[in-house]
């Protein structure tokens, strides 16, 4: 991988991503309700520069039997804050995290990053079936 140019920043390995933060409340869908949670306060850092990136993360979801309790999420989301990883990667790694304790039927996680060098940057993933 290419160095960045001029001074860089230290950060954490996504091992430091602490999904053991993660709770979930008992939620039996009987009529496929709907979830929605947005946040505009996520932030994690970039491998190339160690400078922060930071961004909105809006999770949709039709859980089966589980939702996330909304603290443990901030908590979860603030363990991202001192890692090293690429915008498309966060955005894989909390869709998995979130749909392998979730078991959703249908869940859509999208993250829109601030404009970082004259480029903004959404990445999304979706997975089920609405």
């Amino acid at each position: 991988m290419p160095k960045a140019e001029g001074k860089t920043f230290s950060f954490l390995s996504e091992d430091a991503i602490d999904t053991s933060l993660l709770e979930t409340i008992y939620f039996e869908n009987k009529d496929k309700e709907f979830v929605k949670y947005e946040t505009d306060e996520f932030s994690a850092v970039c491998p190339f520069s160690g400078l922060p990136d930071i961004g909105k993360v809006l999770i949709e979801y039709i859980p089966d039997k589980k939702i996330v309790e909304l603290k443990s999420l901030k908590y979860y989301f603030v363990s991202f804050r001192d890692v090293g990883i690429y915008q498309e990667k966060a955005t894989q790694r909390i869709f998995d995290d979130l749909f392998a304790l979730l078991e959703p039927l249908w869940m859509k996680i999208t993250l829109t990053y601030k404009t970082r060098g004259g480029i903004d940057t959404i990445t999304s993933i979706e997975k089920g079936e609405r």
